[in-house]
């Protein structure tokens, strides 16, 4: 079974959520969201299998989220496009495993959607 991590090594629960699963053994497949950026759809992806809203997978306390004018009434795509300009906004870790996902914060998410 193969595992993706949208990985931002920046990140010390990404680094965590990293570390967790090559400890597991599991066949990798890590993306470096900073160095190689998500497109509009790839984003879209990610909602969708995380069965999530844009303002869910944004992190609303990093500084570029309050320069940019956003708010939690922002429209989807006001959102996204956000993301995909400013990727230090998109939440992190995400991990996917098969159809199902899940940001691994806490790391107990991890562990969860590997168990199902």
């Amino acid at each position: 079974m193969e595992i993706t991590i949208y990985h931002n090594p920046n990140c010390s629960k990404s680094r965590e959520a990293l570390e967790l699963l090559r400890c597991k053994s599991y066949k990798l497949n890590v993306i470096d969201y900073l160095q190689s950026p998500l497109g509009e759809e790839d984003i879209k992806f990610l909602l969708k299998v995380l069965n999530m809203k844009a303002i869910e997978l944004v992190r609303r306390k990093e500084k570029s989220w309050a320069s940019l004018g956003l708010h939690t009434g922002s429209s989807e795509i006001q959102i996204i496009n956000a993301m995909l300009e400013n990727r230090e906004l998109i939440e992190r870790p995400i991990i996917i495993n098969g159809c199902r996902a899940a940001i691994g914060r806490p790391i107990e998410n991890i562990m969860t959607l590997l168990e199902s």
